[in-house]
């Protein structure tokens, strides 16, 4: 077994490779950029190496640095996590020529695997079931038309190298066909070096579904079960299960012997997934196969009660898999959500900047350890006071659930979500609830176009209608009422002049027309009973429960009988004095004050937010790589004026109307913050 490995990564996957070696008695060496010099992997791994400036082309993305890395502190192994080099037969085969072990699939397996053209034939040839299609590159868009005639619309257009939603078009028509042939070909061109393209029939009602696979240097492979990985916003994974709530135990079987014959085509030796788009008939095809560790790998630990980096580590030692097909267990239901550094509020704009409180809820897994299983699990690569950088991937973090079924699971997964406190920057844990609560999720009835149909037009806070939003004001009541209480109980107070707890109030919200919406509350105290009261809105009567300090900023407790995790913060930017409070995705603003404050509120003048309409503003935190425009210039509406780029996505702004450029605010090159100004027309 090595003593000393390197892991060439970043953030939770680098977290969790280390969390293992440690369990494994291995020495680890982190590598890092210059923007990650303080980072959560530096700090858990024995050794840490700088590699240079934060781009990861500079870095990250360096072999001759990472080797000369693993030399210089004298690691055996290397293992490369996921996306980087991973996935790159050339950094693999250099590895093993420097006498260093790849913590992975050997070259030829990648690069098997990794040209998308050449995977489908080994496929075939594999006795794999692969879509119908034209497997060759196709040299013109006329071609690509009649190609697309002959398998039948709607096709499938895509380039051979292409991956992250890249270089892909789907066609229903001749038109569609000849422009998406086009689009691809250039797409993959700018973004691979590579503009081969090739088209398949494109599944309807599709479900993305894939085998975990696991083979070692003796010729034995096996499969570990299906994740459910459906759930995609722009071919982005958004949540992943095991197992799939879809397919039946016949297909899981077939699925798994196909992948398994795959992967001993290819004489694969680690951990690898083989991916499946399977049909609203159960009938299966091969995608692609991915010769690395999954970002959703944990899911697959938790069904199965196995550590897939022991493994992965454990077979590039050149050790036996440790189990046979026949003992493989599938126990339990696993969830995965992706907490991603984005506001979907604003279309899902990265969102950088400083971690001001990072809280995950309470673990009961983890990493590394598949003894302790149903319950909650955190991986991340962040800390609270932490950065997120402006150049790397937006996520920040996994929330895993492992329950006893699917609706267990789904459970847990609320209540772990609710306790999740994320502040500094945005997340996007609101649409992920709103993901958990939608009944079609909640029955298993969704395909990979789920979020394009409920979500097409974007996302809003009415797209997270709270089951019981008259609960939120009770529970601001009561949380005024424990602070009255508390300032009630101050002794040396003046007579006359002393805090009186009242159990009256008014809770006043904003609705979503900007009006601001009074109601009227009761507080029953139990007598002597710290941490409950009864809370009367409206003709409804709520009893809460809690032992929550006052300051906590999640209050759990019980409702009506009922648990509950509610996060609430005092003092917002636009009232010091208002309450905050985040359920189930729906957040609220709540002020609650004595009737006759209410009655002088409903005086106070409204105060209209500053006309911003002559301005462009920064929709995100980011570098400014481009600004189009100059003082005096005339732009006429959707004309460029500026382009900003963060977590590895460029953002063209462009004018919404005609006008006058006045002034230019702000200068290439200059980190900007959310709505900062940019251009002021005239």
């Amino acid at each position: 077994m090595f003593k000393k490995i390197l892991i060439a990564n970043r953030g939770e996957i680098a977290c969790r490779v280390i969390a293992t070696a440690r369990k494994m008695g291995i020495a680890t060496v982190a590598v890092y950029s210059e923007a990650d010099r303080e980072a959560r992997h530096v700090l858990l791994a024995d050794e840490a190496v700088l590699l240079g400036p934060a781009p990861s082309r500079e870095s990250y993305l360096v072999a001759d640095k990472i080797i000369a890395a693993a030399k210089q502190t004298g690691a055996e192994a290397i293992h490369p996590g996921y996306g980087f080099l991973s996935e790159n037969e050339d950094f693999a085969r250099r590895v093993e020529e420097e006498g260093l072990v790849f913590v992975g699939p050997k070259h030829y397996s990648i690069a098997a695997m990794g040209d998308k053209i050449a995977s489908k034939k080994l496929a075939k040839e594999a006795r794999v079931n692969t879509i119908p299609g034209w497997n060759d590159a196709i040299e013109s868009a006329e071609a690509a038309v009649q190609i697309a005639k002959d398998i039948g619309y709607p096709v499938m257009i895509k380039a051979s190298a292409g991956g992250g939603g890249k270089g892909l078009r789907v066609a229903f028509n001749d038109k569609e066909a000849f422009e998406g042939f086009t689009s691809c070909r250039n797409e993959a061109r700018n973004s691979f070096g590579d503009d081969r393209v090739f088209i398949e029939k494109f599944v309807e009602e599709p479900r993305h579904i894939e085998i975990q696979v696991l083979g070692d240097a003796h010729g034995n492979v096996i499969y570990l079960n299906e994740r459910e990985c459906s759930i995609q916003r722009r071919h982005q994974k958004v949540i992943e299960e095991a197992p799939s709530p879809f397919i039946s135990d016949a297909t899981r079987k077939a699925m798994g012997e196909q992948a398994v014959a795959l992967a001993k085509a290819v004489r694969y030796q680690s951990a690898g997934t083989v991916e499946f788009v399977v049909g609203k008939d159960q009938s299966f095809y091969f995608l692609e196969m991915n010769t690395r560790l999954q970002v959703e790998h944990p899911v697959t630990e938790c069904i199965t009660g196995l550590d897939l980096v022991e493994l992965m580590i454990r077979v590039a030692a050149g050790e036996k898999l440790p189990l046979a097909q026949g003992q493989v267990k599938r126990e339990g239901w696993a969830i995965e959500c992706r907490i991603n550094a984005e506001d979907p509020f604003r279309n899902f704009l990265p969102s950088t900047g400083r971690l001001v409180r990072f809280t995950p809820p309470a673990q009961s897994m983890w990493q590394a350890d598949t003894a302790e299983l149903f319950g909650v699990r955190v991986d991340t690569g962040v800390q609270d006071g932490g950065e997120i950088p402006m150049y790397y991937d937006s996520m920040i973090a996994k929330l895993i659930v492992h329950g006893k079924d699917r609706n267990d699971a789904i459970r847990l997964m609320r209540e772990a979500l609710n306790g999740f406190v994320i502040r500094g920057i945005s997340s996007n844990i609101p649409f992920q609830a709103a993901l958990l609560a939608h009944p079609k999720f909640v029955a298993g009835d969704f395909n990979t176009g789920f979020i394009a149909e409920h979500y097409g037009k974007g996302f809003s806070s009415e797209d997270v209608p709270h089951e019981d939003p008259d609960f939120l004001v009770a529970l601001a009541a009561f949380v005024r009422r424990k602070s009255r209480e508390r300032a009630a109980g101050i002794s040396g107070q003046l007579p006359g002049y002393a805090v009186n707890a009242g159990q009256d109030y008014v809770v006043i919200t904003l609705a979503a027309d900007g009006r601001h919406v009074h109601m009227p509350v009761h507080v029953d105290e139990f007598v002597g009973a710290v941490g409950q009261a009864r809370v009367r809105v409206g003709g409804r009567s709520y009893e809460i429960r809690s032992d929550s300090r006052l300051n906590d900023i999640c209050i759990a407790g019980t409702v009506n009988g009922q648990p509950f995790i509610v996060q609430v913060e005092r003092g917002t930017l636009k009232n010091p004095l208002a309450l905050r409070l985040q359920h189930n995705g729906t957040l609220i603003e709540a002020l609650v004050i004595s009737p006759r404050m209410a009655e002088l509120h409903r005086l106070m003048p409204f105060k209209a937010p500053p006309d911003m309409s002559r301005f462009v503003l920064s929709p995100m935190p980011g570098l400014l790589v481009d600004v189009a425009v100059q003082p005096g210039q005339k732009v006429q509406a959707g004309e460029r004026v500026a382009v900003i780029e963060a977590m590895k996505m460029e953002n063209v702004l462009f004018a919404a109307a005609d006008g006058v450029v006045g002034k230019v605010l702000a200068a290439k090159g200059e980190s900007l913050a959310v709505d900062q100004p940019i251009v002021e027309f005239v």
